[in-house]
């Protein structure tokens, strides 16, 4: 806002009228620059201004996404179990890739009034009946990111029923939809390459979820109660379609797809959410790497991480670079303190306010294990690839709702305390993994204090204390990663790959990491394994612009949910947020450090437009989908009914 009481918008759109209007427009009649009576303009003067034509509104053309519009003459309907569907709708005008840009609409029958013509049926919104706590238009709509990894995700191509009955009993409209996913790509009918990574998936499902608020006045379900939910780098795209909502970032990805900016009334459309879930999200990759090493990696002394090599020295430096960004970003707790880390001698900011709230969450965790947990207690170490939801068409053989499962070997070290091995069904076969039991909780405690004693059970308290991180993450949430867990040396992970541009498909992201190699070249070379090349391959890479020129810090920005969350950053203000959120973290994963999940916990909490956050990090749980007790399904159910008692829309 300039001096004259109006932003510079207002101003330029005003100058259009003439200058005196110009200023007259933005000038308050209690403003200092309020004009004196001799100044007000003459009558004459009005009258002549009053014909200066005001600037013409931008035309929109009403019939521009009419092909959008859904068919209600095509649904499809399971009988035996009740359900109306249909497969394949595209949601946007110009797809990028017709595999992927599409959707599937799954709805409870009792919600459509039916007549059928042949094998389909021509429907229409019933009005009078309840399915669960809902009707027709009260409806949730709950939409899947079933992509761990964030590979492509393929829109159903056949219908199957499994999976989808607690949703749709529950009252729920399922709709699952395609995107691109982390990579480039060809159509399989050799109709040419598609751009794929970021941020076209979030592009593609934001055009989902804009292609059902342009066809909401006859589709059932409540288009301003749209959920999403999603397990690990799926999670962390579920987290970003909660905070991203209608950003102007995505706007010239959008109308490259086609993508509804209006309805068919002219208003304009929305891909805000109302709530979102997660599993395990990995996210917020401007510094995700810098808290890998300050959480875990700085605890481990081999590997990549071991004396003499160039990457211990950057693990140091890294988790020094997560203190200072801690202190920089904001973050407050509960009850409006700011969270810091303080410099201390031998850990790397191993102290503060920020190191005492993580270390309670810890504790937390532990007391609510020993609270909800019976014993003996059996541990089986589980690492979930790729958890699903219903509707995924290549897990529909499974059975919905199932995970890619690698079973890792527990503690060796933790077999005098139970039986050993136990068995466990991965896929069609049967294979043996390393299991632990616990008869007692005195067992359990005294098997993880073997080596040093770090945790302290009190069985009259039921409270758990722990004497560090270190001594946490030591035992248990050992670094598995190298050092660039996500931005590698040598462009090798997923999350290169997120970043990569067309041909150019696996490329370096992090602002931070450049900086210190930059920086700190010389004295990394005299470590082992310091390629000098690696100071033109980050800063080279992060020069590189995506087919609509963004730049790669643009990109990342939009990838991350805390930069539409927090003030630090410049996207703050600029997104509708989702006022739902459940955030639940295994606490033993090591793909990822508690560090992501916490910090966008309390960035919104402090988001005045956050109405609930369910945060749980739960122990004795790795990479899964991860819940205290229940399952995830239920759970999830649950956790969107009561949301929508307190934001009732309709």
């Amino acid at each position: 806002m300039d001096d004259t009481g109006c932003t510079r918008k207002e101003f330029v759109s005003l100058l259009a009228a003439g200058s005196a209007l110009a200023v007259a427009g933005c000038v308050g009649l209690d403003s200092p620059h309020a004009l004196s009576a001799d100044e007000q303009p003459t009558k004459a003067k009005q009258e002549a201004e009053s014909e200066v034509e005001e600037p013409a509104e931008p035309e929109v053309d009403l019939d521009e996404f009419e092909k959008l519009a859904i068919d209600m003459d095509a649904w499809k309907f399971d009988s035996e179990n009740g359900v109306f569907y249909q497969l394949g709708i595209p949601y946007c005008l110009d797809p990028a890739s017709e595999t992927y840009e599409s959707l599937a609409i799954f709805v409870p029958g009792a919600y459509l009034t039916a007549k059928a013509h042949g094998r389909t049926y021509s429907c229409t919104v019933n009005e009078r009946t309840t399915v669960g706590s809902f009707t027709a238009h009260t409806a949730p709509v709950l939409m899947p990111i079933n992509s761990g990894t964030l590979n492509a995700q393929v829109s159903p191509t056949s219908y199957s029923h499994a999976g989808l009955e607690d949703y749709l009993k529950a009252g729920f409209v399922y709709v699952y939809a395609g995107f691109r996913g982390r990579t480039a790509g060809f159509e399989s009918a050799g109709s040419g390459a598609y751009s794929g990574g970021d941020p076209w998936p979030v592009v593609d499902f934001k055009a989902a979820v804009r292609y059902l608020r342009y066809n909401a006045s006859v589709l059932p379900g409540d288009m301003n109660r749209i959920f999403t939910c999603g397990f690990s780098m799926g999670g962390g795209m579920s987290a970003l379609m909660g905070a991203s909502g209608d950003s102007e970032l995505f706007l010239p990805y959008l109308e490259e797809i086609g993508a509804a900016t209006h309805d068919a009334e002219g208003e304009p459309l929305s891909d805000a959410t109302c709530g979102s879930a997660s599993w395990c999200p990995i996210t917020s990759f401007d510094a995700a790497d810098a808290a890998y090493e300050w959480m875990m990696g700085q605890y481990v002394d081999t590997g990549s991480r071991a004396d003499g090599t160039w990457t211990s020295l950057l693990s140091r430096d890294l988790a020094v670079a997560y203190g200072n960004y801690v202190n920089e970003i904001g973050l407050c707790d509960a009850g409006g303190q700011r969270l810091s880390l303080d410099e201390t001698s031998g850990e790397v900011f191993a102290d503060g306010t920020y190191y005492a709230y993580l270390v309670n969450l810890i504790q937390e965790s532990a007391t609510a294990f020993f609270e909800n947990t019976a014993f003996p207690y059996t541990f089986t170490p589980q690492h979930v690839l790729n958890a699903s939801f219903p509707g995924d068409p290549a897990l529909q053989s499974a059975g919905a709702g199932s995970a890619d499962v690698d079973m890792v070997t527990g503690d060796a070290s933790a077999q005098a305390a139970g039986v050993g091995m136990g068995e466990s069904r991965h896929g069609e076969g049967m294979m043996r993994v390393q299991s632990v039991v616990y008869n007692t909780q005195s067992d359990y405690v005294n098997d993880l204090n073997a080596e040093a004693w770090w945790l302290t059970f009190n069985e009259t308290r039921a409270t758990v204390r722990i004497s560090s991180i270190g001594d946490f993450v030591r035992h248990l949430k050992d670094a598995a990663k190298d050092v660039g867990a996500f931005d590698a040396p040598d462009r090798s992970t997923v999350v290169n790959q997120l970043f990569g541009v067309d041909d150019s498909g696996s490329l370096h992201f992090s602002g931070m990491m450049r900086d210190l190699i930059v920086q700190g070249s010389s004295t990394y070379s005299k470590g082992e394994g310091f390629d000098a090349a690696y100071v033109q391959d980050w800063t080279g890479d992060l020069d590189v612009l995506d087919s609509l020129g963004a730049d790669m810090q643009t990109r990342v920005g939009m990838f991350n949910p805390l930069y539409f969350l927090c003030e630090t950053y410049e996207g703050a203000g600029s997104s509708v947020v989702a006022p739902h959120w459940r955030v639940n973290s295994g606490l033993f994963q090591t793909d990822t450090s508690l560090c992501t999940e916490a910090n966008l916990a309390l960035a919104l909490d402090a988001h005045e437009k956050v109405t609930d956050v369910a945060f749980t990090p739960v122990w004795g749980q790795g990479h899964v989908l991860a819940e205290v007790a229940g399952t995830a399904e239920a759970n999830l159910i649950a956790w969107i009914v009561e949301c929508c008692k307190e934001n009732s829309s309709k």
